[in-house]
């Protein structure tokens, strides 16, 4: 493959190419891309000892990028440098072991090459007639899915960029199906748990705030099935059209899973579409204990599930299911003169989803799961699992946290605690803790809040986070909190 370290004084890297077709020459562009192997292979050996915050002021790039737009060729090794130095540094390391924010998205380096592939190719997955091959792999992972989460043979569905995407086409069909596109009077039904998503989708597709239903949830942030049918019940006398209701399957902060089962029969009572917001939690059903948490799932007729999150690949991949695939071109389809090519048996995914420009988002899932196999994901999702319920265990013998919730489908929210302190004074110091925790750089937790109140959570469903990544992290947050009670006057 030649030399891989290019020293010293090099070449000029355009010498017999052709920069106004836009190619460097093949010795050039195999140092280039072996360069950008080393990158990512150096990237991932040394992220543990790396700090999982990286960031830079406006001002900070201002300096550093604020440049004239070049008119002539640059070096491509000095450009890989400067991306380096000045950009992929000033960043937050979401696939760190020790980054327990937000979701992680732990991706996997084999996928993220089946993403150079997929560009390098640049393959559209759009009709059959260009991408048979492509759309091929995508039928076969989307069915994947639907069979991990119980869904019939009938199931399946496409590739999206996330949930976000994910929740507004499963609902976008359950507004066509469900309505014929009649929004009057119509009510969708969440609880206040449900992802900000879901409200934009909702928006997009054309409701109003009064026609969104929010239901409280118990103490454990679950929906409850007893005041839902009442909302129902007292909807309809009022001659509203209830149509559809929205569960959660792992909700964002804290990892709480709907009575599915309960749900999907007051559906099945009331003629009602059950859309599960699996975006978080869903894959966890590959796992045999993830599997009975979410007991139910595979009633639903259309379940969002991000494979970036718990399947463990890099941005972007989110998936949309169905219980009957079909209804997506039912819903979707479009007519173009331009593309009328091609068999009429052709499937053809850009009739599937809002998306005409589709790339091939399956390769790197499908790649994964063929290098690694199954059972690899699954033993990541049950270790991710494992370190929250040893987080759950660390914090009850901890003297400095008070746990909020216990593990839910690998997440746990807790809360700095203090003698002699008021509730808002204990909601500004977890919050300085989330401060310090990112100028300081070893791990990053972020915050959420619930019941009015501030507190701090952990995800760890990275398959490299270790028990010791853990408890040393626990520690620096309550060495964090002890500091700020020292050196403020916060006691009440």
């Amino acid at each position: 493959m030649g030399n891989r370290r290019v020293v010293g004084h090099r070449p000029d890297p355009f010498l017999d190419g052709s920069p106004e077709r836009l190619e460097l020459p093949p010795e050039s562009l195999r140092a280039f891309g072996y360069r950008i192997v080393d990158m990512l292979v150096d990237h991932q050996e040394g992220l543990a000892s790396k700090p999982v915050t990286g960031h830079a002021s406006r001002a900070d790039f201002a300096e550093l990028l604020d440049q004239p737009l070049p008119d002539g060729p640059s070096d491509p090794l000095e450009v890989l440098a400067e991306l380096e130095r000045d950009v992929l540094r000033h960043t937050m390391y979401v696939n760190h072991p020790r980054f327990f924010a937000f979701i992680p998205g732990p991706g996997n380096m084999v996928s993220a090459l089946g993403d150079a592939l997929a560009s390098g190719f640049n393959v559209i997955v759009s009709l059959w007639l260009e991408a048979a091959g492509p759309t091929a792999i995508e039928e076969v992972i989307t069915q994947w899915l639907a069979s991990v989460c119980g869904l019939p043979k009938t199931g399946g569905g496409i590739l999206v960029s996330g949930g976000s995407v994910a929740n507004l086409t499963g609902l976008a069909v359950a507004r066509h199906v469900m309505l014929d596109d009649r929004l009057d009077g119509a009510v969708v039904y969440c609880s206040d748990q449900a992802h900000a998503s879901l409200r934009k989708a909702l928006q997009l597709l054309g409701f109003n705030s009064e026609q969104v239903r929010v239901i409280p949830t118990d103490t454990h942030y679950r929906l409850q099935a007893r005041q839902l049918e009442d909302a129902l019940i007292k909807d309809r006398e009022l001659g509203r059209r209830p149509f559809c209701i929205i569960a959660n399957a792992g909700t964002t902060n804290t990892g709480a899973v709907d009575p599915l089962l309960e749900i999907a029969g007051l559906c099945a009572a009331y003629n009602l579409w059950f859309h599960v917001d699996g975006a978080y939690g869903a894959a966890a059903a590959l796992s045999p204990r993830g599997q009975t948490e979410l007991c139910g799932l595979d009633q639903a007729d259309s379940i969002a599930l991000d494979p970036h999150k718990w399947l463990f690949q890099p941005f972007e991949c989110g998936c949309i299911l169905l219980r009957d695939r079909d209804l997506l071109p039912r819903t979707f389809s479009a007519r173009h003169d331009y593309m009328q090519d091609g068999a009429a048996s052709d499937v053809n995914l850009c009739d599937y989803g809002i998306q005409l420009t589709r790339g091939f988002r399956a390769l790197k899932l499908w790649l994964s799961l063929k290098i690694f196999g199954l059972g690899a994901f699954r033993a990541a999702i049950e270790h991710g699992l494992e370190m929250a319920k040893f987080t759950e265990n660390l914090l009850h013998a901890h003297d400095s946290f008070e746990l909020v919730t216990p593990a839910n489908l690998g997440i746990v929210s807790f809360r700095y605690q203090a003698a002699g302190l008021s509730a808002e004074a204990l909601d500004r110091v977890n919050l300085a803790i989330v401060e310090a925790c990112i100028e300081d750089g070893f791990a990053f937790v972020s915050s959420t809040r619930l019941r009015d109140r501030d507190v701090l959570r952990i995800c760890s469903i990275n398959p490299r986070t270790s028990e010791a990544d853990i408890r040393s992290t626990l520690d620096r947050l309550a060495d964090f909190g002890d500091q700020l009670l020292a050196s403020t006057d916060e006691r009440v």
